[in-house]
């Protein structure tokens, strides 16, 4: 298990510019180059001091700044005890799963010791993303913000902010994070749950001994910000909101949308939103805070919330009155926003949405029940506790997917992975039957043509009582949600009324609980590109897959060839 003491990685960046506004932040460096440090520091939270990893002896670590096409060059140099990968979420790394950087999927764990290039091309990509490590549960502490903006000689599709912030929710444990995974893979249960959430590393002061360190946001009156906003927590669907002010979304996972304007926002693990925020209220301060979305109150979550202040021109009023946050399991106010997003679709940004679909999945995401192999197992009825998709519960295998792809290396994965789940049953009863509760155990991929049009539906289920939603996550590619709905899904009835005419695309879409969630995209990226629910404890459990996409016919279709320095296993 991770357990970090210190860990280097020197980051260069070739951009096209510097410009203006990098210039002024201290991330960017006077050449364009970044040196990151990650190791363990002291953080004071919650009135207790313990170790975490930090990056830069920041938390959370500092923001990587882009144009739109630029690449980035990544030279990671492990000094730590126990092994690191680094993941660039939502980067589609055209024809490079190399650097893509989920454990035993594209790449071997990097060493102690041992150093890894990595190199992040960044394609169709502009807005805001974010970088974390993608190994055990150290993407807690080790997670930054990155910033694409327009090429030279674009522009934003709405008025030019005044300054741009990111907001990176957050969540505490006082307990070390690697003693909560550690704790409850062996215990078979559900992890311990948090002590806190958090805004840009900091509680709020609702929390104890918090109060001095509430992160602070100044703005001038009459100006307009765009906030970068980041779901970096690791169990929790957040809702997030500012007292006396509306929120309009501009952005969603690097990709630009109509604007849609709301009291309250709603963010899942992985996802991103570009929010504009206009300081036109009475010059003063004003609570900004988050607090979870869990829509089934069964299931124990972290219910506290967390704050920061809105300040204008360094006014000193304390705030008094938090902003309007629905009730944690408003499914109808959660997906009021998450269902209205909408993409540009105009002549500057328009959408490619696959129309003629050569390739229909299925896939249903479930918690399971296992035997328990020993008398102390915590889930229902002294069972063990897993995750799956299409009733598979991911084995990671001990050589990355990748290089056994790459070299032909037997033995390390089984293809077959089906296009349909193999149980067909009333996916949202209330009663399901116990022997559907047991999930397989195995390495399955998923194989995908080259250029194939492939239209996904994922469908929740309510085996083991457990229904709750899913944040699932594509490396590699984005797509275009073209349908939510509640219940199972009707292949006859419910593709009428899928939206193909501006459907949002993200690289993270809300499964609903006991609902389901159809997306697009075309298959035109060769790699090896991992599928999870974003939701920590159920990667951990299994809720996960693969797919392959296969070269195409010419050059400019094939992945790139292996970098020399790949970390071995």
């Amino acid at each position: 298990m991770l357990n970090i003491n210190k860990l280097t990685i020197f980051i260069s960046v070739f951009a096209l510019s510097i410009f203006s506004s990098l210039i002024q932040s201290q991330a960017w460096g006077e050449h364009g180059h970044y040196d990151f440090e990650v190791r363990e520091a002291n953080y004071t939270r919650l009135c207790e001091t313990k170790p975490i990893l930090t990056v830069n002896g920041q938390f959370p670590g500092p923001t990587v700044y882009a144009r739109k096409g630029d690449t980035v060059i990544i030279n990671v140099h492990n000094h730590a005890k126990h092994n690191i990968t680094i993941h660039w979420h939502g980067v589609k790394q055209p024809r490079n799963p190399w650097s893509d950087g989920p454990v035993y999927i594209t790449q071997c764990p990097i060493q102690p010791g041992a150093s890894f290039t990595q190199r992040i091309i960044l394609s169709e990509e502009e807005g805001t993303l974010w970088w974390h490590a993608h190994n055990d549960w150290a993407r807690a502490t080790v997670h930054g913000s990155i910033q694409i903006y327009p090429k030279l000689g674009s522009n934003y599709p709405f008025p030019t902010p005044y300054k741009d912030v990111p907001i990176i929710l957050g969540q505490w444990w006082k307990q070390n994070v690697t003693k909560v995974l550690e704790e409850f893979i062996v215990s078979g249960g559900a992890p311990n749950i948090s002590d806190s959430f958090l805004i840009n590393g900091q509680p709020g002061d609702l929390y104890p001994c918090s109060k001095q360190g509430t992160y602070k946001l100044n703005v001038e009156y009459g100006k307009t910000y765009l906030l970068r906003i980041i779901n970096a927590v690791m169990n929790e669907i957040m809702f997030f909101a500012i007292a006396g002010h509306n929120l309009t979304a501009v952005g969603a996972d690097a990709s630009y949308t109509k604007p849609l304007t709301r009291e309250y926002m709603v963010i899942a693990p992985g996802q991103t939103l570009d929010v504009l925020l206009h300081a036109d209220q009475k010059p003063d301060q004003y609570y900004m805070a988050a607090r979870a979305y869990s829509s089934n109150p069964v299931i124990p979550f972290d219910n506290t919330t967390t704050t920061a202040i809105l300040q204008y021109n360094d006014n000193q009023n304390q705030p008094v009155n938090l902003p309007y946050l629905p009730y944690y399991n408003d499914t109808n106010a959660a997906f009021s926003v998450l269902g209205a997003l909408r993409s540009l679709a105009s002549e500057e940004h328009p959408i490619y949405l696959p129309n003629q679909i050569s390739t229909k999945l299925f896939f249903t995401v479930s918690i399971n029940a296992q035997p328990c192999p020993n008398t102390r197992c915590q889930g229902p009825n002294g069972t063990h506790l897993a995750a799956s998709v299409n009733n598979i519960s991911f084995t990671n295998p001990s050589i990355d997917i990748l290089e056994a792809y790459y070299y032909r290396i037997n033995g390390v994965y089984r293809t077959g992975f089906p296009d349909i789940s193999p149980l067909m049953f009333n996916y949202t009863s209330d009663y399901v039957p116990l022997n559907f509760n047991v999930a397989k155990r195995g390495t399955k991929v998923n194989v995908l043509r080259y250029n194939s049009t492939v239209e996904l539906v994922f469908q929740g289920t309510n085996q083991v009582g457990s229904a709750i939603d899913h944040p699932m996550h594509l490396h590699g590619y984005s797509f275009y949600i073209v349908g939510y709905g509640f219940g199972n899904f009707d292949k006859n009835r419910d593709p009428l009324y899928y939206n193909l005419v501006d459907p949002p695309m993200r690289n993270t879409v809300v499964v609903p609980r006991n609902g389901w969630a159809a997306v697009r995209f075309k298959a035109k990226n060769p790699g090896v590109w991992f599928l999870h629910c974003h939701l920590e404890r159920h990667l951990s459990w299994g809720m996960n897959m693969v797919f392959i996409v296969k070269n195409g016919n010419s050059p400019e279709s094939r992945i790139l060839p292996r970098p020399p320095d790949m970390p071995p296993c």
